[in-house]
C-alpha cells in the first residue's frame, strides 16, 4: 500500500472502529455524563495554545506549566482532560488564579479521537500551538492539527520499550503525524522516540514531576503515631504495600522481629479496604497486632501497629528509624519512596520500581534509598540501619541536592511553548 492511500485508508478502517464503539462508550457509568461533550466539541473555547493533560498525572504537569508561565503579553489557553481526577486537579490547583494575570484560561473535557469529533475540535479551537505531555498521540487529533497548520509539542515525553516497539512497526504512519518538538525526560527516552520519528531533532529535559517535589523537613511535626510510640524504641515503618505482597511482607514482619525484638513496628497498606483482610492474616499467622485506633495511649513495649486510619502516612515517615515502601516486592511498579527519603529516613524498596523510574538509579547513590533484590535482602538492610543509626542530615543534603539539580522541567517546558507560540504569532 502506497503512503498516498494508507492514511486515508486508515482513517476510513479507524472511523469504522469509533462506529462500533460509541454506543458501548455512550453506555460507560463513567463516560456517560460527558459523552455528548466529548463527542461534539462545539463548546471548546477558541484558544492561542491548548494543552491536553489526559489524566491525573499529566494534569500536575499541566499546572506546573501554567504557573511557570510569565508571558509578556496577553494570551488564550486551553486545558483539556480525558478523565474526571484529571478535571478536579485543573479545577481546583488553578483557581483561584494562581498564575499570570495576562493567562486567559479555559478548562474543558477532551474529545474522543473519532475522526469527525476531533475535526470539528481543532477548528473550534484553531490553536497556533498544541502541547502533548508524556506519551498522548491519538491520530486523528494529530491528523486534524497536522491540517490546521498548528505547531505540536510534546512535553515530558516518555516512551517505554513494549510502546516503543509497537509504534516502530508502523513508523511509517507516525511519520506522517509527527510532532514539531519532542522534549523527552531521558536519553533513553529520545532514543526511543528518534527510533520512531527518525526525521526530527528530540532533546531532553528535568523531568516536571522533580519540580513538584518539596524540598522540606518535617521532623518536628508530631503525628498521631509518634503520639503512641515510647521514645526509646526505634520505628520501623512498612508504607503502601498492597495485597499481592502481603504473604512477603508477614515473613518480614517475622525476621524483622527476630533479629530486633525492641522495636515498634507500625503498618500502612496502601488500600484502606485491606486492613481487616490483612488483620486476619497476621492474626493467622501467630502476630499480636494492635489496630491504631484502637489505641489511646503510649504503648508500654515493642508492639505491632497496623494502621486504619487515613491521610497519617507522611507525617509518621518523620519518627521513623527505617522505612520500606511497598508496590516493589511484587511487579507492581513500586509506590512513592521519594517522601521519605526526602526527610533523610533510610528508605528500603524491593526490585520493582517501573512506575517511579523517571527518579533515576542515581537516587541510590545518595545513602537514603536502597533497592534490594529481594525481601531477605530488605530485612538485612533495614536491621542495619536500626542497629546503626544516624547520618540523617546527610541523608537530607544528597537528596535534596540531587532533587535540585533535577529541577527546572517546568520553566524549560514553558519557555519551549511560549518560544514556538511567540514564532506562529
Amino acid at each position: 500500500m502506497t503512503k498516498s492511500t494508507l492514511i486515508p485508508n486508515f482513517f476510513k478502517f479507524y472511523n469504522i472502529l469509533w462506529g462500533s464503539a460509541l454506543p458501548f462508550l455512550k453506555r460507560h457509568p463513567r463516560l456517560a455524563p460527558t459523552f455528548d461533550r466529548r463527542i461534539n466539541p462545539v463548546h471548546l473555547q477558541p484558544a492561542d495554545i491548548w494543552i491536553q493533560a489526559a489524566s491525573a498525572g499529566e494534569a500536575y504537569l499541566a499546572v506546573s506549566i501554567i504557573k511557570a508561565l510569565n508571558p509578556d503579553r496577553p494570551v488564550t489557553i486551553l486545558l483539556t482532560t480525558t478523565t474526571d481526577q484529571g478535571m478536579e486537579i485543573l479545577t481546583q490547583a488553578l483557581s483561584p488564579k494562581k498564575f499570570s494575570t495576562r493567562i486567559s484560561l479555559y478548562v474543558d473535557i477532551f474529545p474522543f479521537d473519532h475522526p469527525k469529533a476531533m475535526h470539528k475540535a481543532v477548528q473550534q479551537v484553531n490553536p497556533a500551538v498544541m502541547v502533548l505531555l508524556e506519551t498522548e498521540l491519538w491520530p486523528a487529533h494529530l491528523y486534524a492539527l497536522k491540517r490546521n497548520h498548528t505547531a505540536v509539542l510534546l512535553i515530558n515525553g516518555r516512551l517505554s520499550r513494549k510502546s516503543s516497539r509497537n509504534y516502530r512497526l508502523t513508523k511509517t504512519f507516525w511519520r506522517s503525524f509527527a510532532p514539531e518538538r519532542i522534549l523527552a525526560i531521558s536519553p533513553g527516552d529520545a532514543q526511543r522516540f528518534s527510533q520512531v520519528f527518525s526525521h526530527i531533532h528530540v532533546d531532553t529535559m528535568n523531568n516536571i514531576k522533580f519540580d513538584r517535589i518539596k524540598i522540606h523537613n518535617t521532623s518536628g511535626n508530631a503525628s498521631a503515631l509518634a503520639a503512641i510510640v515510647p521514645r526509646e524504641l526505634p520505628l520501623s515503618i512498612f508504607a503502601s504495600f498492597r495485597r499481592q505482597e502481603e504473604t512477603q511482607i508477614i515473613d518480614m514482619i517475622r525476621a524483622l522481629k527476630k533479629e530486633v525484638p525492641n522495636q515498634v513496628i507500625a503498618l500502612f497498606p496502601r488500600h484502606m479496604h485491606r486492613t481487616a483482610p490483612f488483620l486476619k492474616k497476621l492474626n493467622k499467622n501467630g502476630l499480636k497486632v494492635y489496630k491504631g485506633s484502637q489505641i489511646s495511649s503510649v504503648l508500654s513495649g515493642p508492639a505491632i501497629i497496623l494502621w486504619d486510619k487515613f491521610g497519617d502516612l507522611h507525617q509518621a515517615y518523620s519518627h521513623a528509624g527505617v522505612v520500606f515502601v511497598g508496590g516493589s516486592l511484587a511487579p507492581l511498579g513500586g509506590q512513592n519512596f521519594m517522601e521519605p527519603a526526602g526527610l533523610g529516613i533510610p528508605t528500603i524498596i524491593g526490585p520493582h520500581w517501573q512506575n517511579f523510574a523517571w527518579v533515576g538509579e542515581e537516587i541510590f547513590n545518595t545513602g537514603a534509598v536502597t533497592r534490594c533484590k529481594n525481601r531477605q535482602h530488605a530485612v538485612k538492610t533495614m536491621c542495619r540501619h536500626l542497629i546503626k543509626s544516624g547520618g540523617r542530615e546527610n541523608r537530607i543534603d544528597a537528596v535534596n541536592h540531587y532533587i535540585l539539580q533535577k529541577q527546572g522541567g517546568a520553566q524549560t517546558a514553558a519557555d519551549t511553548i511560549w518560544a514556538s507560540w511567540v514564532d506562529k504569532s
